[in-house]
């Protein structure tokens, strides 16, 4: 029995491992499929692609970054930046790895962290108007005035039409105090965008900050709207020092939006402490 037991266990011990399954080979044309999809706005046809090659046994790079891809396109901007960022320094790094994280990273507030990716971004011989947009951005939050200027010139000659950057240009303007550059720059982009409602408040704020009139509340528009952009009014005449009215704009936040708007009030309370 003993023999028995010690010629079964030898054999155990020289049993060979099982060998480790062997991965697919990558079959680039499902993740050039997800990714046409993603550009054509078929987010849930790429997720079902995505779905199928996690499923087939794929890992690795493709996989990483046709998730970023999604999360990018989805607004979940904290994980694609996490994963752009991870690709940005792999040595498998793409021409838009730098680009999409650096914009995550923006829309999040990750200035810091979005100043490597901006600036390898922009070092591309063949950099996107995106790429200097972003640049803009960063060089307004850190108030490089030139920088900026540069950066949203080298945007606009490769996109002279695109609305976000002259909206952008009206805000470095505005962050400057020069309202009737932004106003102007606000226009031009209205003009190119008409149903940018974002936009539109722009430039209606602008206006507001260099004339005497408070707006107007829009037809059908909510109290809660009406509310901010009457807020927004006060901000920009306190900014120009103009008492009177950024209280008349506060105290009419207010009376139109007492529940939902309460920054108006804070605003208002701050106004009379100063």
């Amino acid at each position: 029995m003993i023999v028995a037991l010690l010629a079964a266990a030898s054999l155990t011990a020289r049993a060979p491992a099982s060998a480790a399954p062997t991965p697919p080979p990558v079959d680039s044309s499902i993740f050039q499929d997800a990714s046409h999809a993603i550009d054509a706005g078929r987010l849930q046809e790429a997720r079902l692609l995505l779905a199928r090659a996690i499923s087939a046994g794929y890992r690795g790079t493709p996989v990483a970054r046709l998730t970023a891809q999604l999360d990018f396109v989805s607004g979940k901007y904290f994980e694609a930046w996490a994963a752009f960022q991870r690709l940005a320094l792999s040595p498998d790094k793409r021409k838009g790895d730098c680009e999409k994280g650096a914009i995550s990273a923006l829309q999040i507030g990750r200035f810091s962290d979005a100043k490597p990716l901006v600036d390898c971004a922009v070092a591309d011989s063949g950099a996107s108007w995106q790429a200097w947009n972003a640049r803009g951005v960063l060089a307004d939050e850190s108030q490089d005035w030139a920088a900026a200027d540069e950066a949203y010139s080298r945007a606009r000659e490769l996109a002279p039409a695109e609305a976000r950057i002259i909206n952008n240009q009206g805000w470095s303007k505005l962050l400057r105090g020069d309202w009737s550059a932004a106003a102007s720059l606000f226009e031009q982009a209205a003009s190119q965008d008409p149903k940018s409602a974002r936009i539109a408040d722009n430039v209606e704020l602008a206006r507001a900050a260099i004339s005497a009139d408070l707006p107007q509340r829009r037809p059908g528009e909510s109290e809660r709207d009406w509310a901010v952009r009457l807020n927004d009014a006060g901000v920009a005449a306190e900014l120009l020092g103009d008492r009177r009215r950024a209280v008349s704009a506060f105290s009419q936040a207010l009376d139109a939006s007492p529940t939902w708007y309460d920054r108006a009030s804070n605003n208002l309370k701050a106004l009379s402490q100063n």
